[in-house]
């Protein structure tokens, strides 16, 4: 199976409209536009009754300590972790491409509604709704994409990984309002075929 985007290419930096933070001259960082991106998908294999889409941010700090903090850096070598950015289930099998903008063209401030969403699809709750639980003016459950919004003082450039899986059920065993981690035990041992596609992104000037 292979998957594929027009909105840049497997590998390459992600263009600032397609992120949910960005680089503000007057106030460091500021929310950007948050679009989702355009992904298309081929050669599934015979006998797949859904797609499951799953991105995630695999270089995320393990520890907050030095967090957006503008007198230091976090440390490239610090351990780091998982954050999910879009969970999406219950893709129907016909389905093949999936256009730029069309689960996402803003930032939503207490998150996008869910689960339900197009092509009889659902979506997941993305890592922000823990992020910002504590947030009076954001926190609430953020359904759907939401793009990269690294710290602004990372020393390492973070990956956002693009997983597509072919999935022999027709509907994926999760219910309520489900993570990522919930999606990924769920499917284990469904998984008829999968592929990746990928883009990378700072907010630390220094890096560029």
């Amino acid at each position: 199976m292979k998957l594929w985007s027009h909105s840049w290419q497997d590998g390459a930096r992600i263009p600032a409209k397609f992120a949910a933070g960005r680089l503000d001259d007057a106030q460091g960082v500021a929310f950007s536009n948050n679009v989702s991106p355009h992904l298309a998908w081929s050669e599934a294999p015979a006998g797949t009754r859904s797609f499951v889409l799953i991105c995630h941010d695999p270089d995320v700090p393990s520890r907050g300590d030095d967090v957006n903090k503008p007198d230091r850096e976090v440390p490239a070598d610090l351990p780091r972790v998982d954050f999910f950015h879009w969970v999406l289930v219950d893709l129907p099998p016909g389905l093949r491409e999936i256009a730029e903008g069309e689960f996402s063209r803003e930032f939503t401030p207490r998150g996008k509604s869910g689960p339900q969403t197009l092509h009889g699809a659902r979506h997941g709750l993305n890592d922000y709704t823990g992020w910002f639980a504590g947030n009076d003016e954001l926190a609430g459950q953020y359904f759907g994409y939401d793009g990269p919004f690294p710290p602004f003082n990372d020393a390492r450039v973070h990956r956002y990984v693009f997983t597509l899986y072919a999935l022999e059920l027709e509907r994926c065993p999760v219910d309520g309002s489900f993570t990522g981690a919930q999606v990924r035990d769920a499917i284990r041992g469904h998984v008829l075929a999968e592929a990746r596609f990928s883009g990378t992104y700072t907010l630390n000037r220094r890096l560029g």
